[in-house]
């Protein structure tokens, strides 16, 4: 059922709920200390990208340390990342062990150097890749090289590049994951949009859709679902699925 636009108008005012900054903030001071070097590492990285003009739309705090949970939980060694922006959630799942690398794609030279500059000052450069181009043009490149042994087969992928090609990078990481691999589409509810019908042609709710639509009858998962998440970074959520 499509939304009223008094409900779409509420639901963006919304947006920036007090409530959800302030516990994103209580949660990280209990769960992440900030005299861990982690934590210094993901500063300067976030204090570096504001400084070299970067947009404010990498994952929150506390939405890193998730994605670094989830590698941990599936003992993930190869990591591939779709939309490196500043280097904050490669940072992240880089360091959920010290066995673990990280291949990610940017298509923004510029970004490109500033997620660098943020990987090296957390010491893992030797374990991080950035790969500048499309992803449409480089993830064919990588699924050659997994074929060829070249490289190994991937355990986790975070997908948070342009929404229109949801399905493509969708689509191209799942034909090089191993069985049991776990890949994680970002920013897929919208703020809710995705659920609203008069919003069906906007970009980012139809390549939400469109990759939702086609994890839901794709015979190559074991397991799909769909995460809504509150906190500083408003309310969106992640697609997540499970190859067979």
């Amino acid at each position: 059922m499509a939304s009223s636009q008094a409900t779409r108008t509420a639901m963006m005012n919304h947006e920036h709920d007090e409530r959800w900054t302030a516990v994103d903030a209580w949660a990280l001071d209990a769960l992440h200390p900030k005299e861990s070097h982690l934590y210094e590492h993901i500063q300067f990285a976030t204090e570096l990208s504001e400084t070299k003009g970067l947009p404010s739309i990498e994952v929150s705090h506390l939405q890193g340390k998730y994605l670094m949970t989830q590698c941990q939980m599936i003992d993930a060694k190869k990591v591939l990342e779709v939309g490196t922006l500043g280097g904050i959630s490669a940072i992240w799942m880089a360091s959920a062990g010290p066995d673990v690398r990280v291949t990610s794609i940017e298509v923004d030279e510029h970004h490109k150097a500033v997620a660098e500059e943020a990987i090296a000052h957390a010491g893992l450069s030797d374990r991080v890749e950035v790969l500048l181009g499309a992803g449409v043009d480089v993830l064919p490149k990588i699924r050659a090289q997994v074929e060829s042994g070249e490289r190994p087969k991937f355990d986790y992928v975070f997908i948070d590049a342009d929404k229109g090609n949801n399905f493509n990078y969708y689509n191209e990481a799942l034909l090089m994951c191993r069985s049991r691999a776990c890949i994680i589409v970002d920013n897929v509810v919208r703020m809710g949009l995705l659920a609203d019908d008069s919003a069906a042609e906007n970009p980012g709710v139809k390549g939400a859709r469109v990759v939702i639509g086609a994890a839901g009858k794709d015979g190559r998962l074991l397991g799909t679902s769909l995460l809504q998440t509150v906190g500083e970074k408003n309310y969106d959520g992640f697609l997540v699925c499970i190859v067979k």
